[in-house]
């Protein structure tokens, strides 16, 4: 940290400031709390299942929908940095208000949570752009690998406070109830989210940009329409987003599904809890060696190191039987999960023009939202038909061999300058 820039460790730190939320609301404690809130209101299992599912899929839908247009319009000089505050304020707020509303208000519980999602989507589109505007290109792989590490350490810290909290209220050593402790930890989330971002407002600044014209709104949904009617002109770029699409799927899939495919192992939840922990820890160093490597041999060669451990990770899951089998699963993901996706970042961001980073992550933003759609179906489809679930995981071999594929005819360095040649 000490070799970096006063704007470089703003921006990595927002990455330890924002996991907070992606452990501790998306995955680990909220979808309970929620749960446990609409059955107390006399909902069935499979209703409050599928309102958490329309919630997430709304928001998600919204936010990707609207990226590449708020992109457009942040690429003009000052929005860039009113849209990440705005976007920012509102996931904090809402992230506390989850810890106010009484748990009975369960629809309300919803509500704000769907708000969090919006802004914390929101947020990261315009926090990935910054990355142009915090470093050079040559030290792009190693401040994006930074900023993942930081985040997957950042992650359990509060991770660990929440967890802590909600099993002494179980265990009756503390005098409060799960309830209290499920609101302490969203109240936790909030103000380390909120308190880790400080430096990132007060330090980086957009530093590439267009300058403003009339009517930036509809100038913005103009450059969008002008972008797409020259893609021709960016196929490097475009062609990194296909290959992009199928091999993050497959990453977010193994994320997503790791949890019920461990229970389907029979290990208990407790267990996955510490290997979801271990998973975290073990993640941060090999993400900052993922960036260290790519300076060495190149971002696309170890992108596609990182496919081929992926690869090896389906096969292994065919024949996975025992908790041992599964603890070598975990620890192979953790060596490649945030090296592959940091090293995505920072290769998508030498591509982009600089002045239109933010139009360019809005359509990054939209490919990783959209790609949480295959895989998942992939792997549930072919569970379904074999009836194994290592089969439904091997399954998964395919969007690597694909995503492989196509990242192999993306040239190895492109800077994308038509930009220049667009008139606004």
């Amino acid at each position: 940290m000490s070799r970096m820039t006063k704007q470089e460790k703003s921006w990595v730190f927002y990455d330890w400031a924002n996991s907070a939320y992606s452990i501790l609301i998306t995955t680990a404690v909220f979808p309970l709390y929620f749960k446990a809130a609409a059955k107390e209101a006399g909902l069935v299992g499979a209703t409050s299942t599928a309102y958490w599912g329309y919630a997430n899929s709304f928001a998600t839908l919204l936010i990707s929908i609207c990226a590449p247009v708020l992109g457009s319009i942040a690429d003009f000089r000052g929005f860039k940095k009113r849209f990440f505050t705005f976007f920012f304020a509102l996931g904090v707020i809402f992230t506390f208000l989850l810890a106010v509303v009484p748990n009975s208000q369960w629809m309300i519980l919803l509500i704000c949570y769907m708000v969090t999602v919006i802004g914390f989507g929101g947020t990261n589109i315009f926090y990935d752009a910054f990355l142009v505007d915090v470093t050079t290109e040559e030290r792009m792989n190693k401040i994006s690998s930074r900023g993942f590490a930081m985040g997957y350490i950042g992650s359990t810290i509060p991770f660990i406070m929440g967890i802590a909290l909600i099993i002494l209220a179980q265990q009756s050593i503390l005098p409060l109830s799960v309830t209290v402790a499920s609101q302490v930890a969203f109240a936790i989330t909030a103000l380390w989210w909120g308190l880790f971002t400080i430096p990132m407002l007060k330090n980086v600044n957009q530093v590439y940009y267009k300058e403003r014209v009339p009517n930036p709104v509809s100038n913005g949904f103009k450059q969008l329409f002008i972008t797409f009617k020259k893609i021709k002109l960016y196929r490097p770029l475009f062609l990194f987003l296909i290959a992009y699409f199928f091999y993050i799927d497959g990453v977010n899939t193994i994320i997503t599904m790791s949890t019920a495919y461990g229970s389907d192992l029979g290990i208990d939840s407790t267990n996955l809890l510490i290997i979801l922990f271990a998973t975290q820890v073990v993640a941060a160093p090999f993400a900052i060696l993922y960036g260290k490597l790519a300076d060495r041999f190149k971002g696309k060669t170890m992108l596609l190191v990182g496919i081929f451990v992926y690869i090896i990770i389906c096969t292994y899951a065919y024949f996975l039987k025992t908790v041992l089998d599964f603890w070598i699963l975990a620890m192979l993901v953790a060596s490649s999960q945030g090296g592959i996706q940091a090293l995505s970042r920072s290769y998508f961001a030498r591509l982009v023009p600089k002045e239109s980073a933010n139009e360019f992550f809005g359509f990054y933003s939209i490919f990783y939202k959209f790609a949480a759609i295959l895989g998942p179906f992939l792997v549930g489809f072919t569970a379904q038909m074999t009836g194994n679930t290592n089969s439904g995981v091997f399954s998964l071999i395919v969007l690597f061999i694909i995503g492989a594929i196509i990242l192999m005819r993306v040239p190895e360095s492109n800077q994308v300058t038509q930009s220049n040649s667009i008139t606004h």
